[in-house]
């Protein structure tokens, strides 16, 4: 898409519990510019602001829903005029009265509809509120018999590219004297390999320097690691993508994340993109010595 070409915006909408949030987290994911509870008032708005901030080909999704009370009542009269001037996909979220009741009673949520009554009540009210929408929706998806990955994956599939359904992977540098990275998925140890700090030429160098990652990568042990456990990323890295999660943060470390961590870690970067993943490096404490 071209930076001229318009964006598309995904309107999201349905009954309450039938997974309008996860909806909106898949599309975040996908890079979808996402706003929730949006007035339908607003949206040429949101959009106009998007086009201004972010250019007119950033995808944007909004979730509307009936907290936006009469607000919600415009919502079709937007979309039939095309006020936002962007190919226009909305889908509405469904599922069975029995699914939502008990969806919403483990939640401990009341409906925003039930007005003091039962929640059956708040349901059926909203299905009324709700049952132009419905028919006039591009995609419905009745969530009854889907779980969470369920759900992401028919999200991605209608609106995922290629390019944003792909892992991202992230492998970070770090020092142990530094603490280790709390949003790691997974933390492995490069203090069993001998440390260029002790070679007076390379400590005041960093893994980064040919010199440095040919010291490291030739240590025994070194090559059988990189080799064990790029594999084992790229098994995990399936299991992610199998459970609609798009994005792998590894953490390397050794004493100062100055030396071994630095180059395995550019060293991993480069064997998980020759296996076509998205990944990038990043060393958190290099420079802090």
């Amino acid at each position: 898409m071209s930076d001229s070409t318009p964006g598309p915006l995904v309107v999201v909408t349905g009954m309450t519990g039938a997974g309008r949030s996860t909806a909106a987290k898949e599309l975040e994911d996908l890079g979808f510019f996402v706003v929730d509870n949006l007035p339908p008032s607003l949206l040429a708005d949101v959009v106009r602001l998007v086009d201004e901030s972010h250019g007119p080909a950033q995808p944007v999704a909004v979730v509307v829903d009936v907290r936006s009370g009469e607000f919600f009542q415009g919502l079709r009269s937007v979309l039939a005029h095309g006020a936002t001037g962007r190919d226009t996909t909305l889908v509405f979220l469904d599922a069975s009265d029995e699914v939502l009741v008990r969806r919403q009673e483990a939640a401990r949520r009341p409906h925003p509809l039930q007005r003091g009554g039962r929640l059956l009540d708040g349901l059926q009210r909203e299905r009324v509120v709700l049952g132009d929408l419905r028919s006039e929706a591009d995609l419905v998806i009745d969530t009854s018999k889907l779980n969470v990955h369920q759900l992401t994956d028919r999200i991605a599939e209608a609106f995922g590219t290629a390019e944003s359904t792909r892992l991202r992977v992230t492998v970070i540098s770090f020092g142990f004297k530094y603490g280790i990275p709390v949003d790691a998925d997974y933390v492995a140890d490069m203090r069993f390999l001998p440390n260029p700090h002790w070679v007076p030429e390379l400590r005041p160098r960093t893994g980064q320097d040919l010199e440095v990652a040919a010291y490291v990568l030739d240590q025994p042990g070194a090559e059988e690691f990189l080799d064990a456990y790029v594999t084992l990323l790229s098994g995990v890295a399936q299991g992610y993508l199998r459970e609609g999660k798009r994005f792998m943060r590894v953490a390397i470390g050794c004493t100062g994340g100055k030396h071994r961590s630095v180059a395995m870690t550019e060293e991993i970067t480069r064997r998980l993109l020759e296996q076509g993943y998205v990944a990038r490096a990043i060393h958190r404490d290099l420079g802090r010595e």
